[in-house]
């Protein structure tokens, strides 16, 4: 059975901590892909209804930096399925007080549903509704074949 994107999306917050701080008093880049797999993960869940491992990270991007008290919302959606994989894009913002929230980062994460053995298994299709979504659904064809001509490049 197929699902519309907008059925997997998730939106999660978190508020930077000292815990969180690298040495130069950042976020540090670990703990944010750490929340992005999490998220893609829960995306991917939803989704499928199974298990999922994280196969891939692509396009990993730290646009700006995130520093102690900031929030971070991390706003998760599927954009392609494959047969057994999905792509999920993770878009991670800081939100000032009033809201206005400023991109930090977006990662395109590929997962696999697996059963309980970790034999991967067919996933529901995906509905595309608006122009955005069709348009990541074309992107997700290309970013594919890339990661397959990677893979048979050696990467």
């Amino acid at each position: 059975m197929k699902k519309t994107v907008a059925e997997s999306r998730m939106e999660q917050v978190y508020q930077v901590r000292p815990e969180h701080l690298n040495g130069a008093g950042r976020l540090f880049g670990g703990r944010l892909m750490e929340w992005i797999d999490e998220l893609a993960g829960l995306v991917a869940i939803r989704h499928t209804q199974q298990d999922v491992i994280t196969a891939s990270v692509d396009n990993l991007k730290f646009i700006r930096g995130a520093y102690l008290k900031d929030l971070i919302v991390l706003i998760g959606r599927v954009t392609y399925v494959g047969r057994t994989s999905l792509e999920v894009r993770v878009d991670t913002y800081i939100e000032s007080l009033d809201g206005i929230r400023k991109p930090i980062n977006r990662a395109y994460l590929t997962l696999v549903a697996v059963d309980k053995e970790g034999n991967p298994v067919e996933v529901p299709g995906l509905i595309v509704e608006t122009e955005a979504e069709k348009a990541e659904w074309e992107a997700g064809i290309r970013r594919r074949k890339m990661r397959e001509q990677r893979k048979e490049e050696g990467f």
